[in-house]
C-alpha cells in the first residue's frame, strides 16, 4: 500500500470497487497499427463488428492551419438497419475525466445497440491524451518512476485529511511535487490542450466524420459536464443529449466541489439502515438498528486507525490501515447494489481481526518491470488525465495551505463523514500550474438548444447529487430532469426498465419523460434469499422476451462502464 499521505489515483468521479481496465482489452488490438486521417478509416478491432478508426483533429482548435494536431481513437459497434433507417452516431462517455469510451464499447457495444436500437452507429471515443488518443497525457518518462508516486492508474485511494496531524500538508506537498512534474514532461507544450472545450470540438469533428450535423451523446459523471459544455459552446448542434449524474457544472470550472456532497451522507445512511434492515443473514456486519451499525463501524475504524493491519495474499501485500479502510467504505457507496452485502461481510470479518478478505476487495497487484522501458504510451493514464482535464479546466487554483484547512473544515458542514476524502480535489488543483489563455471556464447554460437536453439523477447520489440535475435543468430551458430512485453514483449501479424505456425513446422519437417522472430499479441493496423479492415485489412472469433481453444488456453496460472506471463513471 502507498503511504497515506498520496492521492495514488483519483477519478471523482466517478469514480468504484472494480478493476479499471477491460481483462484483454489492451492486447487484443494494436492502435498504433492504424495512421489517423481526417476522415474516418474503419478497420475491423477487437472482435467482430466492432471497427476502429484514428481521426485527426487540431491540436488548437485556434489555430487549425497548425500541423500539430491529436488523434482521436474511435470504436464504433455498426448499424445494421438499412440505409433509409440509419440514424448515424450516439456517442457515449464513461467519465472520469479519464475514462475509455474505446473500452466501455469493446465490452459493451451488443448491449448498447440492444438498448438503444439497431439504427445507431454505437460510437466509443477516447477523449484527447486519454488512453488511446494521442497525444497521451503523461507526467513521468517511466513506468517505474509512474508507480513510484502512483501505484495504480485504475486502483483509487483518496487520501484523508484526518488520518493524521500532518496529512493535508502532505498531500499538499505531494500535489505540489505532481504539478512540477507535469511541466517538466511536457516540453511541446500539449497539455494546455487537453481541456473539456476541445473534446467537445473534437465530439463535433466526430459527428461530422460521420456525415451528421448535431451530436446524438450520452455521458455520466463528468461525461455530464462534457455534455452540458457541449450544449453550452454549441447549442443548435444539439440532436439528442442525456446527462447522467450531473455535476455541478459551474463548480467544476472553479474546482469546488463541496456541493457534490449534498447526498453523500445520506448515501452512507443507507448502508447503515439496509443493514439493520436486512437482517444478519444478508448483511454480516447486522445491528438492530441503524445507528448501532454506524456506532460499530466508527468503533471499528478506530481501532484501525490506533492499529493497522498487514496482509499478504496470492497477488500482492500491504496496510490495512485508517486510510484503506475509509476508501473502501466510499467505494461501495458508489456502487451499492453490488457492493454493500460484500463490504459488510468484509467489515465484519475486520472486526474479528482478519484484514485479507477487504483488502482483497481492494488490493492492488504487486507492480513488476522492466524498470529501463519508457511508460506506457497507450492506455492506464486515469490519474493523470484526471489531473491535466479537471484541473485544467478550472480558474487557477492559488489555495495556501491555511485556506486549504478553511476549505475542508467548511466542506466538513455538508459532509461530516467523507469531507476529507473527497475534498482532496481541491489540493490536486492547487498544485497544477498548466492552464490554456482563453479556454472556456463557464458559465454553463444556453437559452435555447436546437433539441432540449434530457438530464438524470438518482435519488441519492454520493458525489452527484440529485439537485445538480435540477439546478442544471433551470441552465437549459426546456430540458427535462428524470428521477431514478435508487442510491449509487449514476442510472448504471442498478438496471431499470422504467429508466432505459425512457433513454431509448428520447433517442429514437424525442420523447421527454413528463416532469416529476420517477423510475424504480430491479434491485435490493442487501438481496434477500428469496428469488421472488426483488426490490420488495413479486418478479413478473408475463414480461417478454425483448423485456429480459433489454434489461440483461442494461445490466451489462453498467457492469462494464464500472469497469473501466473506479470512481469516474
Amino acid at each position: 500500500m502507498p503511504s497515506s499521505s498520496f492521492l495514488h489515483s483519483i477519478l471523482l468521479v466517478s469514480t468504484l470497487c472494480f478493476s479499471g481496465t477491460l481483462a484483454g482489452a489492451e492486447s487484443d488490438f494494436d492502435w498504433r497499427k492504424l495512421h489517423a486521417s481526417k476522415t474516418l478509416h474503419w478497420t475491423p478491432c477487437y472482435s467482430a463488428p466492432l471497427q476502429c478508426a484514428l481521426l485527426q483533429v487540431p491540436m488548437d482548435y485556434n489555430a487549425p492551419q497548425n500541423e500539430v494536431t491529436a488523434s482521436i481513437a474511435i470504436v464504433r459497434y455498426p448499424s445494421t438497419s438499412p440505409k433509409s433507417q440509419y440514424r448515424g452516431p450516439l456517442l457515449f462517455n464513461p467519465g472520469g475525466p479519464g475514462g475509455s469510451g474505446v473500452d466501455a464499447i469493446v465490452g459493451a457495444g451488443a448491449q448498447f445497440a440492444m438498448v438503444f436500437g439497431e439504427q445507431f452507429d454505437v460510437v466509443g471515443f477516447d477523449p484527447r491524451g486519454v488512453s488511446y488518443s494521442t497525444p497521451t497525457i503523461s507526467f513521468f518518462k517511466t513506468e517505474a518512476e509512474r508507480r513510484f508516486l502512483i501505484p495504480s492508474a485504475t486502483n483509487v485511494l483518496y487520501s484523508s485529511f484526518n488520518a493524521s496531524s500532518s496529512s493535508l500538508a502532505d498531500t499538499y506537498a505531494s500535489m505540489q511535487l505532481l504539478g512540477q512534474l507535469a511541466i517538466a514532461n511536457d516540453p511541446n507544450g500539449y497539455l494546455q490542450h487537453m481541456s473539456t472545450d476541445n473534446i467537445a470540438r473534437d465530439m463535433l469533428s466526430i459527428t461530422e466524420a460521420f456525415g451528421f450535423e448535431k451530436l446524438q451523446y450520452w455521458g455520466v459523471s463528468y461525461g455530464s459536464v462534457l455534455g452540458a459544455t457541449f450544449a453550452t459552446l454549441f447549442p443548435d448542434k444539439v440532436g439528442r443529449l442525456i446527462i447522467d449524474g450531473v455535476e455541478d457544472m459551474n463548480a467544476y470550472y472553479t474546482a469546488n466541489f463541496t456541493n457534490d456532497m449534498l447526498d453523500t451522507d445520506k448515501s452512507m445512511d443507507t448502508f447503515y439502515s439496509g443493514c439493520a434492515q436486512a437482517g444478519p443473514q444478508a448483511c454480516a456486519f447486522h445491528a438492530p438498528t441503524a445507528s448501532q451499525v454506524a456506532a460499530n463501524l466508527a468503533a471499528l475504524t478506530a481501532s484501525i486507525k490506533a492499529q493497522p493491519i498487514a496482509v499478504l495474499t496470492p497477488q500482492s501485500h500491504g496496510i490495512l490501515d485508517y486510510v484503506f479502510l475509509r476508501n473502501a467504505v466510499l467505494d461501495a457507496l458508489f456502487d451499492p447494489y453490488n457492493s454493500f452485502a460484500a463490504l459488510a461481510e468484509g467489515l465484519a470479518v475486520l472486526a474479528s481481526g482478519n484484514a485479507t478478505l477487504l483488502y482483497a476487495q481492494n488490493e492492488v497487484p504487486t507492480f513488476e518491470c522492466d524498470c529501463t522501458v519508457p511508460a506506457p504510451k497507450f492506455h492506464e493514464n486515469n490519474f493523470e488525465a484526471y489531473m491535466a482535464i479537471a484541473c485544467g479546466d478550472a480558474v487557477p487554483v492559488n489555495d495556501t495551505l491555511a485556506q486549504l484547512q478553511q476549505f475542508y473544515e467548511d466542506g466538513l458542514k455538508v459532509s461530516a463523514s467523507f469531507a476529507d476524502l473527497l475534498l482532496t480535489t481541491r489540493v490536486l488543483c492547487a498544485g497544477y500550474k498548466i492552464r490554456r489563455e482563453g479556454k472556456f471556464t463557464g458559465p454553463v447554460g444556453a437559452k435555447n438548444t436546437s433539441f432540449p437536453l434530457l438530464l438524470v439523477g438518482n435519488t441519492f447520489d454520493p458525489v452527484t447529487p440529485h439537485a445538480n440535475a435540477v439546478k442544471t435543468s433551470l441552465l437549459f430551458p426546456g430540458s427535462a430532469v428524470l428521477t431514478q430512485d435508487s442510491v449509487g453514483h449514476t442510472t448504471l449501479v442498478a438496471t431499470s426498465d422504467c429508466t432505459f424505456s425512457y433513454y431509448r425513446a428520447y433517442f429514437v422519437n424525442g420523447t421527454l419523460p413528463a416532469p416529476g417522472t420517477v423510475c424504480s430499479v430491479d434491485a435490493e441493496l442487501f438481496p434477500s434469499s428469496d428469488p421472488t423479492a426483488a426490490n420488495g415485489t413479486a418478479k413478473r412472469t408475463t414480461e417478454s422476451l425483448d423485456d429480459i433481453k433489454i434489461r440483461e444488456a442494461a445490466s451489462r453496460i453498467g457492469s462494464v462502464v464500472r469497469k473501466v472506471l473506479r470512481r469516474a463513471l
